[in-house]
C-alpha cells in the first residue's frame, strides 16, 4: 500500500543504476525513509533528467576525514568525519583504526561502538596491530604483535558486536588460528600488510579468510617464481579485493588487472581515507605517526610511506568510470552492493530496492556528484530547473 502524498517524493527522468541494470528514464519513489515499489497519487516529483541516480557509496575501510580522525578523535570529531564522507556520497561506512596499544583499541572500540549502535556507522575494522614489520606501512613498528587469538578476542568483545573486520598478517604465529576464530564470530578476516607466501595465502583462505585489504598495497608483488599473496587473492572466488582508486595507490593497469580476474562481484573500492580526505594539505598525525599531506597526497613525515588517503568515493567513483572505463553498473557493485554484503548490511543499503533504505547519489552526465540522501533526507539537495 502507498503512503500519503505529503510523504512521497518521486525522482524522475535520471538514468536509474538497479542490479538489474540501467533503467533509461527511470524513477525513484521514495516513502519516508525507505525506497517504495510505487508512489500515491499527488507524489511530489523531482526531475532529475540528464543526471544518474545510483545506490549510496558503502565504504568498509575509513580512517577519517574533515580533518577529523576516527582513531583517535573525539565523538564530535568522529561525527565530522562522518559527515564530511557523507557530502561525498557515502551514506554507509565502517570507521577504520590503525595500530596502538592493546588497551587504547579496546577503549577506542567501546567510543565507536556507541556510534554504530546509534546508527551513525556501519561497524569497526581492526587495522593493526597484527600485521607484518615488513609490509607495515603508515602503522608504528613498535607498536606491532603477533595475533594471538585471545588478543583479538578481547578487541572483538570490547566492540560489543560492532566489530566487522580486522585486518591481520595471517603469516605470524597464531594468524590462521585468529583466522578461524573471527570467522566463528561472524567477523571478516582481511588478509593485509602482510609478508605471505602463495601457500601461506591459500592456508589463510581454507581457515576463512574472505577480504583482501587494500589489495597490491603492503604485500609482496606477484613474481613469476615467487607468486606471494597477490595471485591467490586474485585467482580464488571465496576473496573480495579492497581497491584504492585515488591514482596514486594503484596504477590503471593494475586496478584493469584487478578487476579482469576477480569480475565486479568481487571487488569493493575503499577510500582507506585520514583525516585529510575532504579538508586539504597540512600536517597530520595517523594514530601516533606524524603525516604530511602534500597536493592530496599522504605521506609519513619519517620515512615517505604513503599513509592512507585523502580519498572520498564519489571521486573513486568518477575515475573509475571516467579514466578506467569501468562499465556504470559494475562500479555500482564495487562500491555499494558488494561492501554491503560482506558487511552484513545489504538486506539495507547497497542497491536501489523498493523497502531499502532510502539512500542514493545524484551524479550529473559527467559524473560529477550534484545530491546526496540519506534515509529519505538530503544532504545536498540537487539544484533542478
Amino acid at each position: 500500500m502507498a503512503g500519503r502524498a505529503a510523504d512521497s517524493t518521486v525522482l524522475a527522468g535520471a538514468r536509474v543504476v538497479l542490479p538489474t541494470g540501467i533503467v533509461e528514464d527511470g524513477r525513484v519513489t521514495v516513502e519516508g525513509t525507505r525506497i517504495a515499489a510505487s508512489a500515491p497519487e499527488g507524489a511530489r516529483t523531482v526531475d532529475l533528467s540528464g543526471h544518474w541516480v545510483v545506490p549510496g557509496f558503502v565504504d568498509m575501510h575509513n580512517h577519517g576525514g574533515g580533518g577529523a580522525s576516527f582513531t583517535s578523535g573525539t565523538v564530535d570529531e568522529v561525527l565530522t568525519g562522518i559527515r564530511t564522507h557523507r557530502e561525498h556520497g557515502t551514506t554507509t561506512m565502517v570507521a577504520s583504526t590503525v595500530t596502538g596499544e592493546m588497551d587504547f583499541l579496546a577503549r577506542r572500540a567501546g567510543i565507536l561502538s556507541e556510534l554504530v549502535e546509534q546508527g551513525d556507522l556501519a561497524g569497526i575494522h581492526f587495522e593493526g596491530p597484527f600485521i607484518s614489520p615488513c609490509r607495515k606501512g603508515a602503522h608504528s613498528e613498535e607498536l606491532l604483535r603477533d595475533p594471538d587469538p585471545a588478543e583479538v578476542r578481547k578487541l572483538v568483545d570490547a566492540a560489543r558486536g560492532t566489530a566487522r573486520m580486522f585486518t591481520l598478517a595471517t603469516e605470524l604465529p597464531g594468524g590462521i588460528d585468529s583466522v578461524r576464530l573471527l570467522a566463528e564470530h561472524g567477523v571478516i578476516a582481511a588478509i593485509g600488510h602482510t609478508d605471505a607466501t602463495y601457500e601461506q595465502t591459500v592456508e589463510a583462505i581454507d581457515a576463512g579468510a574472505t577480504v583482501a585489504t587494500h589489495l597490491f598495497n603492503a604485500m609482496p608483488p606477484l613474481a613469476h617464481r615467487e607468486p606471494g599473496p597477490i595471485a591467490a587473492l586474485l585467482e580464488d572466488d571465496r576473496i573480495t579485493v579492497e581497491l584504492i582508486n585515488d591514482g596514486t595507490h594503484l596504477h590503471p593497469a593494475v586496478l584493469e588487472l584487478a578487476y579482469r580476474h576477480k569480475g565486479a562481484d568481487r571487488v569493493a573500492l575503499i577510500t582507506d581515507a585520514m583525516d585529510a580526505a575532504g579538508f586539504g594539505d597540512g600536517s597530520y598525525d595517523l594514530g601516533p605517526l606524524a603525516v604530511e599531506v602534500k597536493d592530496g597526497v599522504a605521506r609519513l613525515v619519517e620515512g615517505g610511506s604513503i599513509a592512507g588517503s585523502t580519498l572520498t568515493l564519489d571521486t573513486a567513483f568518477r575515475r573509475a568510470v571516467t579514466l578506467d572505463r569501468i562499465p556504470v553498473e559494475d562500479v555500482v557493485r564495487s562500491i555499494s552492493a558488494n561492501p554491503a554484503r560482506l558487511l552484513g548490511v545489504d538486506d539495507r543499503v547497497g542497491s536501489l530496492d523498493a523497502g531499502k533504505d532510502a539512500d542514493l547519489v545524484v551524479l550529473d552526465e559527467d559524473f560529477v556528484l550534484k545530491g546526496v540522501m540519506r534515509k529519505g533526507e538530503w544532504i545536498i539537495e540537487p539544484k533542478t530547473a
